[in-house]
C-alpha cells in the first residue's frame, strides 16, 4: 500500500463536501489521520457518529499538526475560518477551500496568511443539491474537475506544495488543472452560477404564477422543470455568498443571457421559426460536446432515475 498523500489533514466543515473529502481520503488512502470541525455542534456529533475521522471540538485543534488544512465552508466564512486557523497551522502546511468563487477566497486566504504557510485556493466542480454529513460519499470526486488557483508569495517549497495538493486530489479521482483565480469566476459564472440564478428564479415563477395552481405545477412537472427544482434545492446559504462574491462576472453573464433571451423572446412573438430553429440547433451541439468530453451521460434522464443512482 502507498503512503498517503499527507499524513494528517483536517476538515473545517463537514457538510457534503467535507464529508464526501473524509470518506475519500479514508477509501482511496489519501491522508494518514482525517480531523474535522464543524461550527455548529449538531453537526459535529452526526459527523462522529458517521465515523468519518476525528471530530476535534475546537477549529485550532482541528488543524493542529495537519499537513493540509480544508476549508469546506461558504465563501462568506472563508475570512473567519482562515483567520481562526492560520494562527494554530504548522510551518509548511497547505491552506485551500473548496469554495465556488476563487477571487474572494484568494483575497480571504491571502489576507490571514502570515508567510508561513503556501495558500492554495482550491474548487471542485461536483457536488448534489443535498447537504450535510450523511449527504457525502467517497466517489463524490471520481472524474470530476478541480480547479486551483495557486498565490505566490515566494516562500520556498510553493512548487512542492502545489504538486501535493494535485496529487491528493488526484488520489479522490479528480482531474485537476490551475487557472488564474479571475478567469475561473468568469467561467464559472456561465456554467454553474447563472444556471443556478435561473433554476431558483424559473422555480419561484412557477409557484407565483396566478393562472396555475401549485398543486398542479407539481402534478405535471415535466422532466426540465424537475431538473430545475432539483438544482434550485441547493443550500440557499452557499449560493447567497456565491453570487454577492462574484457579483461583477455574474452579472455580466446575466446581462448577456437577458439579451438572448429577449431575442427569442422576439422571435416567437413575431414567428421568426428560422432564428428559433437556427438557436435550438446550435444549443443541441453543444450538449453533444459535453457528452463526447465525458460530461454528462446520454442515458435517458442521465441515468438520475436509476435504482440507486447518485443525484
Amino acid at each position: 500500500m502507498t503512503d498517503p498523500v499527507f499524513p494528517r489533514i483536517a476538515i473545517i466543515g463537514a457538510g457534503l463536501i467535507g464529508s464526501s473529502i473524509a470518506r475519500a481520503a479514508r477509501e482511496y488512502g489519501a491522508a494518514g489521520e482525517i480531523a474535522l470541525y464543524d461550527a455548529v455542534e449538531d453537526v459535529r456529533t452526526r459527523a462522529a457518529g458517521l465515523g468519518l475521522g476525528e471530530v476535534a471540538p475546537t477549529l485550532e485543534s482541528a488543524v493542529a499538526g495537519a499537513d493540509c488544512v480544508l476549508l469546506c465552508v461558504p465563501v462568506g466564512a472563508l475570512g473567519a475560518a482562515a483567520a481562526a486557523a492560520v494562527p494554530a497551522m504548522k510551518d509548511g502546511a497547505i491552506l485551500t477551500d473548496v469554495g465556488s468563487v476563487k477571487g474572494e477566497a484568494a483575497r480571504a486566504l491571502s489576507a490571514a496568511g502570515d508567510g508561513r504557510i503556501h495558500v492554495i485556493p482550491g474548487h471542485p466542480i461536483a457536488g448534489t443539491e443535498q447537504s450535510g454529513p450523511e449527504a457525502g460519499f467517497p466517489t463524490l470526486f471520481r472524474g470530476a474537475w478541480h480547479i486551483l488557483t495557486p498565490v505566490s508569495n515566494g516562500a520556498p517549497g510553493e512548487a512542492e506544495a502545489l504538486a501535493r495538493l494535485t496529487a491528493f486530489w488526484q488520489a479522490l479521482g479528480a482531474r485537476v488543472e490551475s487557472m488564474d483565480a479571475a478567469r475561473h469566476d468568469r467561467v464559472l459564472a456561465i456554467t454553474s452560477h447563472l444556471p443556478h440564478l435561473i433554476a431558483y428564479n424559473i422555480v419561484a415563477t412557477a409557484f407565483d404564477m396566478e393562472t396555475v395552481e401549485q398543486g398542479e405545477v407539481v402534478k405535471y412537472s415535466a422532466g426540465g422543470f424537475r431538473d430545475f427544482t432539483r438544482i434550485a434545492a441547493s443550500d440557499p446559504v452557499m449560493w447567497r455568498d456565491v453570487f454577492l462574491h462574484n457579483r461583477d462576472a455574474v452579472l455580466e453573464c446575466l446581462g448577456r443571457f437577458s439579451e438572448d433571451l429577449a431575442a427569442l423572446q422576439r422571435a416567437i412573438r413575431w414567428g421568426d421559426g428560422d432564428t428559433l430553429i437556427r438557436e435550438f440547433t446550435r444549443a443541441r451541439s453543444i450538449r453533444k460536446a459535453i457528452i463526447d468530453a465525458g460530461q454528462d451521460s446520454r442515458a435517458v434522464n442521465f441515468g438520475r432515475n436509476a435504482p440507486g443512482a447518485e443525484e
